[in-house]
């Protein structure tokens, strides 16, 4: 009997543990404890691949065996893309993973997918790996690819784990973009190839086999293409030998023209035509598909541009005509900062912004404003000025006023002075720069919305260290670069949440009308300030760190804001003013009297608007928060992040800036006193020890009472 209950007791627990199981598998809950919540997908992510309408497929590529830090990338990846499936349709979305195994222990299987990731133009990356105490080198595919309706996005190299889940995101809404705005073209994407005939005799002179058959090549590329953009693309071959009229046509466009002498047998004299024109409306991109490459000793070597990277860039210029992306615009005239080079050999200023460019572009198309067109475009979200040097007249600064009226928000870099360079110094030294304040009619306008940037710079003794080695060894306080430190950042806001630190550069101090704030209905909040270590430097501007020093009384030290960010429907400063009429340049007597008898006949009502939509306001007084010495590439460091959020925000996608900023590889710890520093030193070296001791003491104390009351009680027996 008791043999047959330990049966049935076995059976029962047995059984017990198989329905846990079979539950567990099937009604189960993750909970993401970390701060952030790194390990769960965002809203905007979950929003995303919940909101599919058409069939979305992920074709991973990951080499088999990888050593780490690449194989947590490839879990990492697998989870997210289960997160994914969770959430989404399950009739819409769909992966898989292919798995590439190395040349050794290559089978079919691995070859078909080789043959598959190349197919879709994902190709392996080299790798730094470290065996046995060696380092090597490794070729390894880490790629995937995005299939979206009849649209194609590849991602070659997945090496960064902290940014799968927004590259994965922003290109797979990228995609469901691209299908409406194509979908939605009036008419088609133009693809004009100029090649002239005659440049099939100088095929042989330049090495370029395949030169003749050109066109042919490109027509099959661009229909490819077209297969995939919903037949949007129109291809057209023009041939400027047999017609005149193309050069003409094309004059404003970068085609290469080539000339050469008579080379006898080989090839007459003569001149031809070559390039590629991809235009939709009155925009156009041009593409070189003809390189000249100047080799020493060799001379020149021509090569043509490979199919697959022809094919890339034209998915890239039709990106850029029919703007996928959410367009925003950017002040390109009055002495901006320039986003694009220029030539240092005629006198043009290089761009200092090209980190700045590339990221930007990655979610939105950057549109130029000039105001001598004597307006803003109505189709951009929002305006960014950087650094304007040059006054606004009132009518321009009349357009601003206006496009935040009807809901366009503003981005404002500024900085409080403009550094000037004198022609010459005294005794043969090197010359000073001098600092002359701005004043370009915005402090007004920004006045009456709540905000004044003061004509100072924030010297802080928390500030970027220079390192002094080449010159003898220590460290150099750059005072006018303070480090913003954690806790003198407000992470109220999404965008700013897990932003822990800042590196600013001549940046002055900004403070808020509490008054004009509170009668528009305006919200405030102030995104970060300098450390109580800081100070201001006014008046005399002198940036040579060597003769900065620090106040000797703590009274004059205090932190300051360095930036704001205004949310709510502002009021115009024009309400109550005359309307300011564009100033056409003519100051003709009759000109004069016609605009008089105009201004008494006609009286102009509506198209003004006194209290505007709900908008927001940025401001960040200093321009060098945009420069390439303060932004990386990648935009992965934390003042990129503050940027690119920074825009997002302004833009209305706060959970766009919320997903890119979840995981910040930059977690400085809590300053702490030196007194508690001190303490934690001593309790580390002495006081361990202590405890150790003390717990020893403890325990012979309790022993000793132990043997006491042993001995008591068989005392008491006897």
């Amino acid at each position: 009997m008791k043999k047959t209950e330990k049966y049935i007791k076995f059976l029962t627990y047995f059984v017990v543990v198989v329905l846990l199981n079979l539950v567990g598998a099937t009604l189960f809950f993750r909970i993401d404890l970390t701060q952030s919540r790194m390990y769960s997908i965002s809203e905007v992510s979950d929003d995303t691949v919940s909101g599919l309408t058409e069939p979305m497929t992920i074709h991973v590529f990951f080499t088999n065996d990888l050593p780490s830090p690449h194989n947590t990338t490839k879990r990492h990846l697998q989870d997210l893309l289960k997160e994914y499936e969770l959430t989404a349709n399950k009739k819409y979305f769909h992966y898989a993973f292919h798995d590439i195994s190395g040349a050794a222990q290559e089978d079919e299987t691995s070859k078909r997918n080789k043959e598959m990731a190349e197919s879709y133009g994902i190709s392996p990356v080299q790798i730094r790996i470290v065996e046995k105490d060696e380092m090597k080198f490794k070729n390894a595919y880490m790629g995937l690819v995005i299939i979206h309706g009849d649209l194609i996005e590849k991602i070659p190299a997945l090496t960064d784990v902290d940014m799968i889940e927004y590259t994965l995101t922003t290109r797979m809404k990228k995609l469901a973009n691209k299908i409406s705005v194509l979908n939605g073209l009036s008419q088609n994407i133009r693809v004009d190839m100029i090649m002239s005939s005659s440049l099939k005799q100088m095929a042989p002179v330049m090495r370029l086999d395949t030169l003749p058959d050109l066109p042919e090549r490109i027509e099959k590329t661009v229909q490819q293409i077209n297969q995939k953009n919903y037949g949007k693309l129109t291809y057209t071959f023009h041939d400027p030998t047999a017609d005149e009229k193309v050069k003409e046509k094309f004059a404003n466009h970068n085609i290469l023209t080539l000339k050469w002498n008579d080379m006898g047998d080989k090839a007459s004299a003569g001149e031809g035509n070559i390039g590629l024109v991809v235009s939709y409306g009155d925009k156009s991109v041009d593409i070189t598909i003809l390189n000249a490459v100047n080799i020493p000793i060799i001379g020149t070597h021509y090569e043509l541009i490979p199919m697959e990277e022809l094919e890339n860039q034209i998915n890239g210029a039709i990106e850029s005509l029919v703007d996928i992306n959410d367009k925003i615009g950017y002040l390109a005239d009055h002495g901006t900062l320039p986003r694009f080079g220029g030539n240092p050999m005629m006198g043009q200023p290089q761009s200092e912004m090209n980190s700045f460019n590339t990221l930007i572009s990655q979610n939105y198309s950057v549109k130029d404003v000039n105001f001598a067109s004597g307006t803003i475009a109505g189709d951009i979200n929002s305006l960014i000025i950087a650094n304007p040097t040059t006054a606004f007249t009132d009518y321009e600064l009349y357009l601003i006023d206006q496009a935040l009226m009807s809901g366009k928000s503003l981005a404002f870099f500024l900085d409080s002075f403009m550094e000037t360079q004198p022609q010459d110094s005294p005794f043969g030294l090197s010359p000073t720069p001098g600092f002359r304040p701005v004043d370009t009619g915005l402090e007004k306008l920004l006045k009456h919305y709540g905000l004044t940037v003061h004509p100072s710079y924030v010297m802080d003794e928390n500030c970027f260290k220079q390192d002094m080695q080449q010159f003898g060894g220590g460290e150099r306080s750059i005072y006018f670069a303070p480090l913003i430190q954690n806790q003198n950042i407000n992470n109220s806001l999404d965008f700013m949440k897990n932003i822990k630190g800042l590196v600013t550069l001549r940046v002055s101090p900004v403070t808020v009308d509490e008054s004009v704030l509170s009668k528009s209905g305006i919200k405030a909040t102030a995104l970060f300030s300098s450390s109580s270590q800081s100070w201001e430097m006014k008046d005399n501007i002198n940036l040579n760190p060597m003769l900065i020093t620090p106040p000797r009384e703590d009274a004059e030290k205090k932190s300051h804001t360095l930036a704001y960010y205004l949310e709510g429907s502002f009021t115009s400063y024009f309400d109550g003013k005359p309307i300011p009429e564009k100033d056409t340049g003519t100051t003709t007597d009759e000109t004069t009297k016609q605009a008089e008898n105009v201004s008494k006949n006609i009286q102009r009502e509506g198209g003004f608007i006194a209290k505007g939509k709900p908008a927001r306001i940025l401001l960040v007084a200093s321009a060098e928060m945009l420069k390439d010495s303060m932004l990386d590439d990648q935009g992965q460091s934390p003042n990129a992040t503050f940027v690119l959020n920074a825009i997002d925000a302004v833009n209305g996608k706060e959970k766009i800036a919320l997903m890119r900023s979840k995981k910040q590889s930059f977690n400085p710890l809590d300053e702490t006193s030196p007194m508690a520093k001190t303490l934690l030193k001593v309790f580390n070296i002495a006081g361990l020890p202590l405890l150790v001791v003390l717990f020893g003491i403890i325990v012979w104390f309790k022993r000793k009472a132990r043997k006491k009351q042993i001995q008591g009680m068989f005392a008491t027996k006897s």
